[in-house]
């Protein structure tokens, strides 16, 4: 007889009872049961979130500075009154003297917005130019500011304050100097330059300006 070999004996205790096969089903094969499962091993805690390590205090060397108090209100300085030049020209030659005294000031580096041109008789031809456009365009463009502005000595008192202010005495009515000259030393931030006659200036001048 051809030998059987012996099925494995396990024990009860570690395999447990065997189930009894279903008929017409293979009995299934026994499976270990798993022993006792070790503990698991503590968890540690899940860390908080990181908070940035607060500076470190730093003590004053010389003691905290101390808060500044309200200031002083500022005193406003008297206003320098502006220096005066003159250049001697004839009537019919000091639209031409002030033109040329525009030249050097730009020359010399002033803006052309720094320069206001004042006349006591003829306009000269930059004025008549503009008002042929109106008198809107002509006051707007000395409200940009941004070139040399000429104005009659008549409506020159409309003209804002600039740093230098040019006067040719050209003629007009014998108190045209009178009345322009002191309105464009109120209007003069810096400098003054007259061009005309000496005589009729420095009687001006003289009289208080």
């Amino acid at each position: 007889m051809p030998l059987i070999p012996e099925e494995p004996q396990i024990h009860e205790s570690a395999q447990g009872p065997r189930a009894t096969p279903a008929s017409g089903r293979n009995a299934p094969t026994p499976r270990p049961v798993p022993g006792p499962r070790p503990a698991a091993p503590s968890r540690p805690g899940r860390p908080g979130p990181l908070r940035p390590t607060p500076p470190v205090q730093r003590t004053p060397r010389d003691g905290a500075p101390a808060k500044p108090g309200p200031s002083a209100p500022a005193v406003p300085a008297a206003a320098a009154a502006p220096q005066i030049q003159l250049i001697p020209a004839s009537p019919e030659g000091a639209l031409d003297a002030a033109d040329e005294a525009v030249d050097l000031l730009l020359d010399s580096g002033r803006a052309p917005g720094d320069v206001l041109v004042i006349t006591t008789g003829a306009q000269h031809p930059w004025a008549e130019h503009e008002l042929s456009f109106g008198e809107a365009s002509y006051w707007a463009q000395h409200d940009a500011g941004d070139d040399v502005f000429y104005a009659d000595a008549a409506v020159a008192s409309r003209a804002a304050t600039r740093p230098v202010v040019v006067v040719a005495v050209n003629g007009g009515p014998g108190s045209a100097a009178g009345s322009a000259l002191p309105l464009a030393h109120s209007r003069a931030g810096a400098l003054l330059i007259v061009c005309g006659d000496p005589q009729t200036i420095n009687s001006v001048l003289g009289a208080g300006v």
